[in-house]
């Protein structure tokens, strides 16, 4: 497929934090946020992420029995006196750093979340831990917002020596009241030693309101972030017969920086599932994934809007990930199903991209595992590989696809991320839900540029369900390995499916634990069901 004339797109270009010089800041962080372009190089300055959380302290090792341990709320590092009051530490990191993602649920949310930086006995940062996650305290949304009762807050707060932070409502353990459960995950940076980092503090955040504001509105717009040069392709209709591909190559040195594909087809959940989006980058096959599962969307067509994705009622799906490359992209839609498809390729856009030593390729991986055996009160449980990775690169989210074949719950399983070969994971969830920005296993339709439930069928938890995450600022840098483990942690004896999409970008040569692909693509959808309790949450 070869270009045509360009046309010019008149929309926002916001400036590349990895080209910028200078401190790091609450400002930087915003930019950073917003820049699409900043993720797919080497982070500069270098950084590492870790997760705080209220995991159950019993998980030690693999090796023995508390591993799967379930009791994750309230597990703080240690109680202090401060000003005659005792507080609870749910953090303490050495900087320079910046907290970018907070996350919490609770029943009753009465208590003080206080936040001190670089070693200040006065809190940078005081307010009820509901107003500060989820609430207004520092901002509103999408930056702080409540999601089916996940609380979650994405304003970045950086600090040059420390973090400390404490919460200060005696806690379950405690009481032994059910108001006084909190759970909590808190995603933090830690930058080389010797990186400049200015602390936040309220007039830091009173002097950046027209900046966050910006931030705000363009969360919300995605398709207001595209490079003002750029060559848009014409769009492409074209049957696909089963067993067949329909293939594009793009010529040059540029990065991909968006495009849609809508299919039609008899069966269209099943369309969505056994086409396949294959991609090369250069020489390597950087992209193997599902058209649905790709997009977010996971069995079926599901509207949802996020940050890098957006499902439409017509099924036209859109991407905005930059996929940069030095000679040559090929595409590919491969039909996998027994029946034709129909697909329809628009806005495909190239921008300019240099090609550097920091330059990465944007890569998807799928897995499924069918009929997965669970046991009463998570006896079977297990750890579930997303993703196992070698080379140099960042992870930037992924998409789950269940099939829950029971009226319960299905996901207290915990996420376990292993960077560089940890033997512990630097990053060690409290369920899945959580992981995803929701919470109490709530069966509820919503979008935000972060995270979605775009699916989520019901009664109850039954059916297919479909959580997605996107990672901005909480992106997981490694120098040579990931691992990414979700637990199968279900309540009752059945059987249920998992698929999970992986997004991450990596230097030339990375490569990931293979899996039986097409076979898997190839499977009939199961429970593909429109019931009338999801339509209902959907509308609202």
């Amino acid at each position: 497929m070869k270009k045509t004339c360009p046309l010019l797109i008149a929309v926002l270009l916001l400036p590349a934090l990895a080209q910028a010089a200078g401190p790091v800041t609450l400002d930087t962080l915003l930019d950073e946020m917003v820049d699409r372009t900043a993720v797919a190089r080497l982070p500069e300055p270098a950084y590492t992420c870790k997760q705080a959380s209220s995991y159950d302290r019993r998980s030690v090792s693999p090796d023995e029995p508390g591993w799967f341990a379930n009791g994750d709320s309230c597990k703080f590092l240690r109680s202090e006196k401060n000003d005659g009051r005792e507080e609870w530490v749910m953090m303490d990191a050495k900087g320079p750093g910046a907290i970018v993602r907070f996350w919490v649920t609770g029943f009753k949310y009465v208590g003080n979340i206080r936040i001190y930086l670089d070693g200040s006995s006065q809190p940078a940062v005081t307010a009820r831990v509901d107003e500060l996650v989820g609430g207004p305290a520092l901002v509103g949304a999408p930056l702080s917002e409540a999601t089916a009762r996940g609380r979650n807050l994405y304003l970045p707060i950086p600090y040059a020596k420390s973090c400390k932070v404490t919460f200060d409502q005696p806690h379950y353990s405690k009481t032994r009241k059910r108001e006084s459960l909190l759970y909590y995950q808190i995603n933090y940076r830690t930058y080389s030693p010797g990186t400049e980092v200015k602390s936040f503090s309220m007039g830091q955040l009173d002097a950046a309101k027209e900046k966050i504001a910006k931030v705000q509105k363009t969360l919300l717009d995605p398709a207001s972030v595209m490079p003002v040069e750029s060559d848009v392709m014409p769009d492409l209709s074209q049957p696909i017969v089963a067993g067949k591909s329909l293939d594009l190559l793009l010529e040059g040195s540029e990065a991909l920086c968006m495009f849609s594909v809508r299919l039609e087809a008899d069966d269209l959940a099943q369309a969505y599932r056994s086409t396949v989006l294959e991609i090369h980058a250069d020489d390597e096959k950087t992209v193997w994934c599902p058209v649905g599962d790709f997009f977010g969307s996971g069995v079926g067509v599901n509207p949802y809007t996020g940050w890098y994705r957006k499902v439409d009622k017509d099924g036209t799906l859109t991407c905005w990930w930059v996929m940069p490359y030095q000679k040559s992209l090929s595409i590919s839609f491969a039909n996998h199903g027994k029946h034709d498809v129909k697909a329809t390729i628009s806005s495909l856009t190239t921008c300019p991209w240099k090609w550097d030593d920091r330059s990465m390729y944007f890569r998807a991986n799928w897995r499924q595992e069918r009929r997965i055996k669970t046991e009463d009160r998570g006896k079977a449980a297990k750890d579930w590989n997303y993703l196992t990775a070698q080379g140099q690169g960042v992870y930037v989210g992924d998409t789950l696809a269940v099939v829950n074949r029971v009226k319960k719950w299905w996901g207290e399983g915990d996420e376990k991320i292993y960077v560089d070969g940890e033997k512990f994971p630097s990053h060690f969830g409290t369920g899945t839900e959580d992981y995803y920005g929701y919470a109490w296993c709530t069966p509820e339709y919503f979008q935000s540029p972060f995270h979605a439930q775009p699916r989520a069928e019901g009664p109850r938890n039954f059916g297919n369900v479909t959580n997605t995450r996107v990672r901005l600022l909480d992106a997981i840098p490694f120098t040579k390995s990931l691992k990414f483990d979700m637990e199968v942690w279900h309540p009752q004896k059945t059987e249920v499916d998992y698929a999970a999409t992986t997004y991450w970008y990596a230097r030339p040569g990375a490569t990931a634990k293979a899996h039986d692909g097409p076979a898997e693509a190839a499977q009939p959808v199961e429970y593909d069901m429109e019931t009338p309790e999801f339509e209902k949450k959907k509308a609202k």
